[in-house]
C-alpha cells in the first residue's frame, strides 16, 4: 500500500524544489555527488582489464554483494 503524501508534505516538497531551483549551476554540482567509501574498489589508485569479462569476474570474486557489482 503506497501512502499518500499531506498537504503539508507536498508544500515542504515544492520549498525544496524551489530553493534547490534558485541555486547556481557550480552549487548543484558540488552537492549532487556525495563520496562514500566503496571497500576494495577504493583501495586502489588504479585497475585495467584487457576485457569486460575479466572485469566482471573480479569484481564477483572480489568485491561484496551489496555493491551492486555482480552478474544477475
Amino acid at each position: 500500500m503506497i501512502r499518500k503524501p499531506t498537504d503539508g508534505e507536498r508544500q515542504e516538497w515544492r520549498r525544496d524544489f524551489e530553493a534547490a531551483a534558485r541555486r547556481t549551476l557550480e552549487q548543484r554540482m558540488k552537492y549532487a555527488f556525495i563520496k562514500t567509501y566503496k571497500p576494495i574498489m577504493d583501495d586502489a589508485k588504479f585497475r585495467a582489464f584487457d576485457t569486460m569479462e575479466e572485469y566482471r569476474r573480479w569484481c564477483e570474486e572480489n568485491l561484496p554483494r551489496w555493491l551492486g557489482y555482480h552478474r544477475v
